[in-house]
């Protein structure tokens, strides 16, 4: 049994060397010359200095060096510290300096947006798109990808990380108040993926395609992880663009495996009307990271004749629930608990167990589950029970045969009159209608009610709905109490970079209309 994905990358180089790990735009690196350049990355960072512990962040897009960073930080012993390629320097000064960095592995324009910040820890920034030599900037050294890994010193140690060791550090995407990081143990990752590989059958001859950034848990920590794992095959890259993927799956025939966001589900649907659905598909389709509607559930199996998997995950937990391989793929729902791993619904207030159908908080168990916040004793001890369950801060109720459906932040309950409405739900109904593209359904103060459940509509281009209908058509399906009371039009609802909606920034928007 490995102990770290680092040590089954060396494993599958030592037995398969000229096996292909990574296909990037021209580039084929297969494992032998994988865990070579990892290698050589760790020894330079033990020549460079760094110490067990300490923090090496990844402010990085998609690319070959992201991952022989990622790898050869774990097997110098480093910790990780992965940063949005999109964040600028509000949130980058904030994770840079919470993490303590000393070292950063960027791009150039990377490195423009570091100049301007403080950050006392930082020691040097290694550019991986720079020709230049080596320079300064801001008060660290700026070095070359290339220089760095001339460094290397070929009798350097290296040795596996242990199991409790600490991996890395993935920073929560702060809806309320600042980001924390979530600290994430070697074994953390190991349990995790070894659960998810066998639930979806993931083997060494599968080949993903995979355009969901590497920063985020998704793209790194199933797509990546999964793949070196299993010494399957990867095709990276840099970003999702519709059209480029159905070329793709039309031209690779090879490619087995695909994991998206909605958005790209629905832009894949779209794409796919105007060329066509390739003859040769994915033997599976997964989608996460955000909630997928039914009606794109119904929408994608008609077009593409596969059911997509939808699972559940977030930063502290990496995978959680997963609807069957082999079985009913439910629309709406994410399924059940990973093997190995545990799953329940609790009353908020008393926090005692759920029967089945009723609405609670979802807590999770296993050994998936992160080691704490980083430097936060407080925001530790507060996400956990007293008996081990982290709490996920999801709502949502299982059915009588072990189905899962979130309906919702419980940040995000709206209370109406005294009545609870989830979100999720009126938006399932919204999304039906033939007028309406996308909706988010969120509570604003109200005089009378407490609260008023308010639709946020992204309309069906050159199909303006009338609000008194959508209200009507909700009343229709739905408990009165919880139609909405007021309807908003929008071009684009606000997300994150991995699609999912950002309902705070609307109801900050909304309070000041």
């Amino acid at each position: 049994m490995v102990h770290s994905i680092v040590e089954a990358v060396m494993q599958h180089a030592q037995e398969q060397p000229e096996r292909k790990a990574i296909l990037f735009e021209d580039q084929v690196i297969g494992y032998g010359q994988l865990y070579a350049d990892v290698a050589r990355f760790a020894r330079a960072l033990t020549a460079w200095g760094i110490q067990a512990g300490e923090r090496v962040a990844l402010f990085l897009e998609n690319r070959p060096e992201f991952v022989v960073a990622y790898l050869g930080t774990h097997l110098a012993g480093g910790v990780v510290v992965l940063v949005n390629p999109q964040y600028r320097q509000v949130e980058l000064s904030h994770i840079m300096n919470d993490a303590g960095v000393r070292l950063c592995i960027t791009s150039t324009a990377g490195a423009a947006e570091l100049q301007a910040l403080t950050i006392p820890t930082l020691s040097a920034v290694v550019i991986v798109d720079a020709a230049d030599h080596a320079s300064s900037g801001g008060n660290w050294e700026h070095i070359t990808f290339t220089d760095f890994m001339l460094r290397a010193r070929e009798d350097g140690q290296l040795t596996m990380p242990t199991d409790d060791a600490p991996a890395l550090i993935g920073y929560t995407s702060g809806t309320t108040g600042r980001s924390k990081g979530a600290l994430l143990l070697h074994r953390n990752l190991v349990a995790n993926i070894t659960s998810l590989t066998s639930a979806w059958h993931w083997t060494e001859h599968d080949r993903l395609l995979l355009t969901l950034p590497l920063f985020h848990a998704h793209g790194l920590m199933v797509g990546m992880h999964g793949t070196l794992f299993k010494g399957a095959t990867v095709v990276l890259r840099r970003k999702f663009d519709a059209a480029d993927c159905l070329a793709i799956l039309k031209s690779d025939p090879e490619i087995t495996l695909f994991f998206g966001v909605p958005t790209m589900y629905a832009r894949l649907l779209a794409e796919a009307k105007k060329q066509g659905v390739p003859s040769h598909l994915p033997r599976l389709f997964v989608s996460g990271s955000a909630p997928l509607s039914p009606q794109l559930f119904e929408d994608f199996a008609r077009t593409f004749g596969q059911t997509i998997l939808e699972r559940y995950g977030m930063t502290e937990t990496i995978m959680n629930l997963t609807n069957p391989y082999t079985g009913e793929r439910r629309a709406g729902t994410v399924g059940a608990p990973f093997p190995g791993q545990e799953a329940r619904v609790v009353d908020v207030r008393t926090r005692q167990p759920l029967p089945a159908g009723e609405i609670g908080e979802i807590e999770i168990r296993g050994p998936h589950v992160f080691a704490g916040y980083w430097n936060r004793p407080d925001a530790t001890a507060e996400a956990f029970a007293p008996d081990g369950w982290f709490k996920t801060g999801d709502l949502g109720w299982y059915s009588d045969d072990g189905y899962y459906t979130i309906t919702g932040r419980a940040r995000e309950l709206i209370i109406s009159g005294g009545y609870n409405v989830y979100p999720r739900e009126v938006e399932d109904v919204l999304e039906t209608h033939p007028d309406v593209a996308e909706a988010a359904v969120i509570g604003l103060p109200d005089s009378e009610f407490g609260e008023q459940v308010v639709a946020v509509i992204v309309p069906v281009r050159d199909h303006m709905p009338d609000p008194a209908e959508l209200i009507a058509f909700c009343r229709e399906r739905l408990a009165s109490y919880k139609k909405p009371r007021q309807i908003v039009f929008v071009s684009a609802l606000p997300r994150n970079a991995l699609g999912k909606i950002q309902k705070p920034l609307l109801v900050e928007r909304l309070k000041t209309v």
